[in-house]
């Protein structure tokens, strides 16, 4: 599973654009932190018997999917993620804690039956059938397998870790009963296959790449596709009657393209029924004085970090020239303008691979803190001495591009803040903010920047969700837009990747995490206090934690 990405604001991380915030540019004049103690998950729990039946759950999102095949390049964003899990198979949904399970409506049973070769026996719900009325098999799997082992360029996937290393996928005792056996150990396997899609997406790369792009063709959820609107950027999910699993209590579920600015103002007319407060201390305090919302909050697997271009011909190509560039940013100074108001933890993130709450996360950060009088020293050591304002180097200005997406307070103000420290080393920062509908397919994808500023959505699999990023492999840059990494590095991602002691593999994926630190791979700052405004008739809604791989559609409603 690719990461997503949201712009500041993944499989395992989403992508997702850095949204939210004030303008204010300075971290002075906190107030109190929120006293809210971080909770694993806050949806306000209601047993079935207490949610109306019917009703149109409305759901603001920033985009529709460029293309509803989500394993696709141009797929791989939060928002389709988050409609996926409505409408096709997540066999391995996430819990709150981040731990996995197996979902009973697509598997009776998921099990390692070999460590020797690793062999994976996957029992299919017979029940289960896509919308054009097919039984699921085994080659659906063998299907997803093939395309997504990276091994056809023509496929534009967006992530290959794990299916790279699976050697076979094969017919068990019968059509429901898939065997999947691994070349090289993959101890993240459940992060596989979810979303499944059918065989008939992947049967060739003209499909796999265009034919989803307007809509989704098959499906197989508690909601079915009613209408995809897309002038007016809505898309309806209606409850499918063909359905086998456990009875979804709404009618339909309405998702629209709101702009955040908008967000506060759609939800008090009645347009959504909750919205992210994308770590916005102006949205958090309405949400708080609206009679008819609630912020709910928990530790969420989203956060917001620097990305820097590594890439050869690059002004940042410079390892060493990273490192002393990340310790003229203070993420402390960041963090607390960000976060103050919202929750007291406002220390920033020290690790890449693992986050806070997850009980093997480990702080890394601590030869790369900030240190002005070190990046000073660092700088003039590899000859970028002052030159007037500026240092400069062969009669070349150190002078840096950060490109954040418009419309998107918090990384105005985050920049403003490093441009500020930087300014004190004696580096220039011009932000450069370009529409938010062209900042990943223009500008980060394709490397057009020299520093970023977005949120990586988090998930279970530090591997499967994390791979991409950090992996360097010259065919394929995967979600590793700063194209930066090494042997190293690669090496010990694999490592990580083939351990299946849950113990030894935490060891493992840390030593990796102290790795991307010392290239100078990219830059964590903080992460999301998990703040949203839920209408106060929702139940089973809210704050997910990591339950949000996918939402549980089936308990979404309107308390009685």
């Amino acid at each position: 599973m690719a990461a997503v990405v949201a712009p500041v604001a993944a499989l395992g991380l989403l992508l997702a654009a850095c949204g939210g915030g004030t303008s204010s540019s300075g971290s002075s004049g906190l107030q109190d932190a929120g006293t809210q103690q971080v909770k694993t998950s806050d949806i306000n729990p209601q047993p079935l018997d207490k949610i109306k039946d019917g009703g149109d759950f409305k759901w603001p999102v920033d985009q529709l999917p460029d293309n509803w095949n989500y394993n696709e390049v141009d797929g791989t964003v939060a928002d389709g993620a988050y409609m996926d899990g409505a409408i096709l198979p997540y066999p391995f949904p996430q819990n709150a804690d981040a731990s996995v399970g197996v979902d009973p409506s697509y598997l009776t049973s998921a099990e390692v039956i070999s460590t020797d070769p690793q062999v994976v026996e996957l029992k299919i719900n017979p029940k289960a059938k896509w919308s054009n009325g097919r039984q699921f098999s085994w080659e659906d799997y063998a299907a997803q397998a093939n395309v997504l082992n990276g091994k056809n360029p023509a496929y534009q996937v967006s992530g290959t870790t794990g299916y790279e290393d699976i050697a076979k996928v094969e017919k068990g005792t019968d059509d429901q009963d898939v065997k999947i056996t691994f070349a090289k150990k993959f101890a993240e396997w459940k992060s596989l296959f979810s979303p499944l899609y059918p065989k008939e997406l992947n049967a060739d790369p003209d499909t796999f790449n265009k034919a989803w792009a307007a809509k989704p063709l098959i499906t197989a959820g508690p909601f079915k596709v009613k209408n995809i609107d897309a002038t007016g950027k809505t898309v309806v999910f209606e409850k499918d009657p063909n359905w086998w699993g456990p009875k979804p209590k709404l009618d339909t579920v309405t998702y629209k393209v709101v702009e955040r600015a908008a967000l506060p103002d759609a939800f008090a007319n009645g347009q959504i029924d909750f919205y992210n407060l994308n770590n916005d201390i102006n949205a958090f305090k309405r949400a708080q004085a609206d009679p008819n919302a609630v912020v709910r909050q928990s530790n969420n697997p989203d956060y917001t970090h620097v990305t820097f271009n590594g890439a050869s011909g690059a002004i940042l190509a410079d390892k060493d020239l990273r490192v002393a560039i990340m310790k003229g940013i203070d993420t402390v100074a960041i963090s607390k303008a960000i976060l103050g108001q919202m929750q007291k933890d406002t220390t920033p993130i020290g690790n890449h691979l693992y986050l806070k709450g997850s009980k093997t996360y480990e702080d890394n950060s601590g030869p790369y803190k900030y240190n002005a009088d070190a990046a000073k020293a660092e700088l003039d050591k590899l000859g970028w001495k002052m030159s007037g304002d500026l240092r400069a180097k062969d009669g070349k200005q150190l002078k840096l591009r950060l490109v954040i997406p418009s419309s998107t307070p918090i990384s105005q103000q985050t920049g403003q803040i490093m441009q500020s420290e930087l300014k004190a080393i004696g580096v220039g920062l011009d932000i450069q903010a370009v529409p938010s509908t062209e900042f990943f397919k223009n500008y980060v994808n394709v490397g057009n920047f020299d520093l970023t500023l977005f949120r990586w959505l988090s998930n279970s699999f530090p591997i499967g969700g994390s791979k991409g990023i950090y992996y360097l492999d010259p065919k394929n840059i995967n979600q590793n837009y700063g194209r930066i990494g090494d042997d190293k590095l690669n090496q010990l991602l694999d490592t990580a990747a083939q351990e299946l002691d849950d113990t030894k593999r935490a060891a493992d994926i840390n030593a990796a995490d102290k790795e991307i630190w010392a290239l100078g791979h990219q830059l964590p700052i903080f992460q999301s206090p998990g703040a949203f405004a839920v209408r106060k008739t929702v139940g089973n809604f809210g704050s997910p934690g990591y339950a949000n791989t996918p939402y549980d559609y089936t308990k979404i409603g309107f308390v009685k």
